[in-house]
C-alpha cells in the first residue's frame, strides 16, 4: 500500500522531508543535466557522426520537442494516477532512452532516441516538482522548492564540466551511460521514501486530442525554422510552418472546450500565474541560447578542450549552490517581483560582457566576469519564478502548475535552439569556423541580452509582490 504524507505534509528537516527532496532532485536533476551535458559534446558527436547544424539543432530540439509537448500530460497524469508512480514510470523510460542514445550508430538514431528520451522527461519532470508541493508542510515549501531548484540548477550547471571530462577521457557516449546507475538508484529509493499523492479531483480523462495538437504544433513550427535555412521558403517549408500555427490555434480552441484539458486555460486568468509564465519564457529562451551556443564557442573559437570548456562555467554552479535557495528565502519574504526583475537584467549584463570575449582572451580577464554576472543573475531567477507560479496556483493543481511553466521554459528553449543559427549566421558548416562561431556568438548573445532584459521588464509591469508574502503568512 502506498504511504501517504502526514496530516500536516512533510517537515524540511525530517528524514522524509530529505529523501523525498534527494529524489526529486535527482529524478529532475538527470533531466537537466542531459540538457547541458549534451551541448558540451555537440562538436564531438558533429564530427563523429558527421552531422550539420541542423541535426545538432534537432539532436537538442529533439529532446525538447517531445518533452515540452508532453511534459502537461505528464503532469496530469501525476494528478491523477499518483505523483510518484508516473514519476518513476518517467524514470525508467527515460533511463533506457538514455541507453539507447549511448549506443547510437548514427545521427538519425541519436535523434529517434533524444525523441524517447523526451517522452520520459516529460513524465518525470512535473512530478518531481509536483510530489514536493504536495508533500511538504505549507510553511516548508518555499525553502524546499528553493532547495529543489538550487540543487536542480547545480545539476545542470555541472553539465558542461561533467560532460567535458567524460567526453575527454572516454567518448561522447560516456554522457548517456552516467543515467543509468542514476536512474535505477531514484527508481528503487521512490518506492521506499516518497509517499504518493494525487488529486482526488482531478478529470477521470486525458487529453489525448490536446497533447497531439501540442506536439504536431511544436513539431511543425520547430521543423520549419530549423530545415528553411538550407532548403529555403519552399512549399513544403510554408505548408509546414502554417499547419503549425493552425494545430495551435486548434490546439488552444480544444483546450477552452474540453472538458478535462490538459492545460485549463482558466489558470490564466490569474494575472500572477501569466505574468510569471510570461518571465519564464522570455528569460528561458534568452537561457536556451547561452547553453546552447557558449561551451561551442568556447571550443570551437578559442580552442579549449572539453574539460576547460565545461570547467569554464563551474562559478555558475557555487553560486547556485550557494545562492539559490537564499533567493527562494528571499522572495518569500519581500515578494518575488524585485528578484525577478534584478535577476534578468543582471543576466543581461552579463552576457553583454560575453559579447567582449574575444580568441586569444584569458579565462580570468574575460571569461569569468561574463560568467560570474551571468550566474548571479540566474539564481535570482530560477527558485523565485518557479515558487510564484506554485503559489498563484491552487495545491491541488500542482501538477498543472508545474507541468504548464515546465512546458513554457522548454518551449522557449526549443525556439531559442531552432531560431539563434539562422540569426547568427551559423548555418551548415559554417558552425565549425572559427571566425564564424566567434562573429554569431557574439550576434546570439547581444539578442539573448535583449531578451532577458525584456523579462526584466515584464517582471516590473506585470509581477506583484504579495503572493510569496501572502503565502507565507497564510
Amino acid at each position: 500500500m502506498s504511504a501517504q504524507p502526514p496530516e500536516g505534509g512533510i517537515r524540511f528537516s525530517s528524514a522524509t522531508g530529505r529523501w523525498v527532496l534527494a529524489i526529486a532532485v535527482l529524478g529532475s536533476g538527470m533531466t537537466a543535466l542531459d540538457g547541458t551535458v549534451v551541448n558540451v559534446a555537440l562538436p564531438h558527436i558533429g564530427r563523429d557522426l558527421k552531422a550539420s547544424t541542423g541535426t545538432l539543432q534537432w539532436i537538442l530540439d529533439g529532446y525538447l520537442l517531445t518533452l515540452a509537448s508532453l511534459i502537461l500530460l505528464g503532469g496530469s497524469l501525476g494528478d491523477l494516477f499518483g505523483r510518484r508512480r508516473i514519476f518513476v514510470i518517467g524514470t525508467v523510460l527515460f533511463t533506457g532512452a538514455s541507453l539507447l542514445c549511448a549506443l547510437a550508430p548514427t545521427a538519425s538514431a541519436l535523434v529517434a532516441a533524444r525523441l524517447l528520451q523526451g517522452v520520459g522527461g516529460a513524465l518525470l519532470t512535473p512530478g518531481s516538482l509536483s510530489m514536493i508541493e504536495a508533500s511538504f508542510a505549507p510553511a516548508d515549501r518555499a525553502r524546499a522548492i528553493g532547495a529543489w531548484s538550487g540543487l536542480g540548477g547545480v545539476a545542470a550547471a555541472l553539465g558542461p564540466l561533467l560532460g567535458g571530462y567524460l567526453v575527454g577521457a572516454v567518448s561522447w557516449r560516456a554522457i548517456f551511460v552516467i543515467n543509468l546507475p542514476l536512474g535505477a538508484f531514484v527508481v528503487a529509493m521512490a518506492g521506499r521514501h516518497v509517499p504518493e499523492t494525487r488529486d482526488a479531483e482531478a478529470v477521470r480523462s486525458l487529453d489525448v486530442v490536446g497533447a497531439t495538437l501540442a506536439a504536431l504544433a511544436l513539431a511543425c513550427i520547430t521543423y520549419a525554422l530549423i530545415e528553411a535555412p538550407g532548403k529555403g521558403v519552399s512549399a513544403v517549408i510554408v505548408a509546414t510552418a502554417v499547419g503549425g500555427v493552425v494545430a495551435l490555434v486548434a490546439f488552444l480552441f480544444w483546450e477552452r472546450r474540453s472538458a478535462g484539458p490538459m492545460m485549463p486555460l482558466a489558470m490564466f486568468a490569474s494575472r500572477q500565474f501569466s505574468a510569471a509564465n510570461a518571465v519564464t519564457f522570455v528569460v528561458y529562451a534568452a537561457l536556451g541560447g547561452v547553453l546552447f551556443l557558449f561551451v561551442a564557442f568556447l571550443q570551437i573559437a578559442l580552442g579549449y578542450t572539453p574539460l576547460e570548456s565545461g570547467a569554464a562555467s563551474l562559478p555558475i554552479t557555487a553560486l547556485m549552490l550557494t545562492l539559490s535557495a537564499r533567493a527562494g528565502a528571499l522572495a518569500q519574504r519581500i515578494g518575488p517581483r524585485i528578484p525577478l526583475t534584478a535577476g534578468p537584467m543582471i543576466i543581461a549584463v552579463g552576457l553583454l560582457l560575453m559579447t567582449r570575449i574575444e580568441p586569444g582572451d584569458s579565462y580570468l580577464s574575460s571569461v569569468l566576469p561574463a560568467v560570474v554576472v551571468f550566474g548571479v543573475g540566474l539564481t535570482l531567477v530560477v527558485a523565485p519564478v518557479t515558487a510564484t507560479v506554485l503559489a498563484a496556483a491552487e495545491a491541488r493543481h500542482a501538477g498543472i502548475a508545474s507541468g504548464i511553466n515546465n512546458a513554457v521554459s522548454r518551449v522557449a528553449g526549443l525556439l531559442a535552439v531552432a531560431v539563434l543559427p539562422l540569426v547568427a549566421g551559423l548555418q551548415g558548416r559554417r558552425f565549425y569556423n572559427p571566425v564564424a562561431m566567434t562573429h554569431g556568438f557574439h550576434l546570439a548573445m547581444f539578442s539573448c541580452a535583449g531578451l532577458a532584459a525584456l523579462g526584466g521588464l515584464v517582471a516590473w509591469a506585470t509581477i506583484s509582490s504579495r503572493v510569496l508574502v501572502e503565502q507565507r503568512g497564510g
